[in-house]
C-alpha cells in the first residue's frame, strides 16, 4: 500500500470517526437527558480523536486507544438491547434501530481493525480496495445519520419503544388517531401513550420516559415510615382516603420531574396502613401556562393548580382544612392563599383514568380559565382514583 500505512489501521481509523459523527447527532436527539446527552458527545469525541489519531499515527497506544473506546461502544450497544443502566437516566433498554445498529457496527468494525493492525502491523491493503471500503463506511454514516434525523427514541420500556419516521410522525406533527383519552393504566403492561391527537412524538417519548423512570425510582418512598427522615410531611388529607406528603425542600430545589425528588408522594389510605401509589411532581415558580410545562408531554399530561383549597397550622407545618364554600369562604381558622405552583400526577398503580390521572371532585384543582381537565376519565367510580 501507498506510503507503507496498515490497511486495517486505515480502515479502523475511519470507522471510528464515522461512529463519532453518528454519536454527534445522537445525542441532539437525548437532550431531554441531560447525563445521557452529555455522555454521548464525550464518546463521540473520544471516537472521532482516536480515529483520527490512528490516521496520522500507527503507534500501539494510540491503537489501543481506538480499539478500547469502540470496543466499550459497542458493547455497550449490546448491553442496553437487554437491560437499563439505571444509574443513567435515559440509557434503557431498547429494540435496535437502523442509526444505532449503524453505529454500533462502525465502533465493532473500528475495534476489530484495530485488533488486527495491532497483530499485523505491517499489512497492507490496494489503494483501489481501501478507497471503495473507506467510502462504504462513509456511506453507511451518513445513512445513519439521515436516518436518525427522521426517528425519535422513546427510552424507558422495552415493550413500547416509540419513534417516529418521515413526514407522519415527524417532530411538531399528531400522531393522526385520537382513542379516548385518558384510558385505563396498569404499570404491569408496557407503556402506551400513542395515538392521542394533538401530541407530538417528542411529547410522547418524554411522556413515556418520565412514566418509566417513576416507576423504577418511586418505589425507593414505599415504607411511609421512613420518608419523614428525608424531610416529607402529612398535609392531614388522609379522611380522603389518599393521603399527600410534600417535601419543602424539594418544591425549593431546582430538580424538574425527577423520581429520585419527588416533591409530594400519595399514599392510599387503609386504616393504618399506607401504599405508595403515585408522585405529585411540582413546579416551583412556574405559571401553569409555562412552555416547559405545558410542552413537555402536550394534553398528555394536565399540569394544574389548587386555587380552592384552605390551609391551617398543623403540628408539623400546615395542613389541608377543607375547600372554599359556594360563597369562597374557608372553614373557620384557615385561609386559602390562591393557586400556588404548577403540579402533575404519576401513577405507579393501576388507574382508571390514565399514568397522570388527577385529583377529582370539588378538590380536583383548575387546568386552565375555563377549567377544563384532560386527566379526569369524566364519570363517577374511579377505582384507582384519589381525592
Amino acid at each position: 500500500m501507498a506510503n507503507g500505512r496498515n490497511g486495517y489501521l486505515l480502515m479502523g481509523g475511519i470507522a471510528s470517526v464515522g461512529a463519532g459523527a453518528v454519536h454527534f447527532m445522537a445525542a441532539g436527539m437525548h437532550t431531554e437527558h441531560a447525563t445521557l446527552a452529555r455522555l454521548m458527545v464525550v464518546l463521540a469525541a473520544v471516537q472521532c480523536a482516536t480515529g483520527l489519531a490512528v490516521l496520522l499515527s500507527e503507534r500501539k497506544l494510540v491503537v489501543t486507544s481506538m480499539l478500547a473506546v469502540n470496543a466499550f461502544a459497542a458493547a455497550m450497544w449490546v448491553f442496553t438491547r437487554f437491560a437499563d443502566v439505571p444509574w443513567i437516566a435515559g440509557l434503557t433498554a431498547e429494540s435496535p434501530q437502523v442509526a444505532d445498529t449503524i453505529c454500533a457496527a462502525l465502533g465493532a468494525l473500528a475495534a476489530v481493525a484495530g485488533g488486527i493492525g495491532l497483530l499485523r502491523p505491517t499489512a497492507t491493503v490496494p489503494p483501489m480496495r481501501s478507497g471503495i471500503a473507506a467510502a462504504a463506511v462513509g456511506v453507511l454514516a451518513l445513512a445513519a445519520m439521515l436516518n436518525g434525523v427522521g426517528h425519535v427514541h422513546s427510552h424507558g420500556d422495552t415493550g413500547d419503544h416509540a419513534h417516529a419516521a418521515g413526514e407522519e410522525h415527524a417532530h411538531g406533527e399528531d400522531h393522526g388517531t385520537d382513542p379516548a383519552w385518558p384510558r385505563p393504566w396498569d404499570p404491569t403492561e408496557p407503556i402506551d401513550l400513542s395515538g392521542v391527537s394533538g401530541v407530538n412524538a417528542d411529547q410522547q417519548a418524554r411522556a413515556t420516559d418520565l412514566v418509566r423512570r417513576t416507576l423504577d425510582g418511586l418505589p425507593a418512598f414505599a415504607d411511609v415510615n421512613s420518608v419523614g427522615a428525608l424531610g416529607f410531611r402529612s398535609i392531614g388529607d388522609s379522611a380522603t382516603g389518599y393521603e399527600h406528603y410534600i417535601n419543602m425542600g424539594y418544591i425549593r430545589d431546582s430538580n424538574f420531574l425527577d423520581p429520585a425528588h419527588p416533591e409530594s408522594l400519595v399514599y392510599r389510605v387503609d386504616g393504618t396502613d399506607r401504599t405508595l401509589v403515585s408522585a405529585m411532581y411540582i413546579a416551583n415558580g412556574k405559571k401553569i401556562d409555562d412552555p416547559s410545562l405545558v410542552d413537555f408531554g402536550g394534553s398528555l399530561m394536565q399540569w394544574h393548580v389548587h386555587d380552592n383549597l384552605c390551609w391551617k397550622a398543623g403540628d408539623n407545618g400546615p395542613v389541608v382544612a377543607g375547600v372554599l364554600d359556594a360563597q369562597g369562604n374557608c372553614p373557620p381558622n384557615s385561609i386559602n392563599p390562591g393557586s400556588g405552583n404548577p403540579m402533575v400526577h404519576v401513577w405507579i398503580a393501576p388507574h382508571q383514568c390514565g399514568p397522570f390521572a388527577a385529583l377529582e371532585g370539588h378538590g380536583a384543582g383548575q387546568a386552565s380559565a375555563d377549567g377544563r381537565r384532560t386527566d379526569t376519565c369524566g364519570h363517577g367510580d374511579h377505582s384507582g382514583g384519589h381525592r
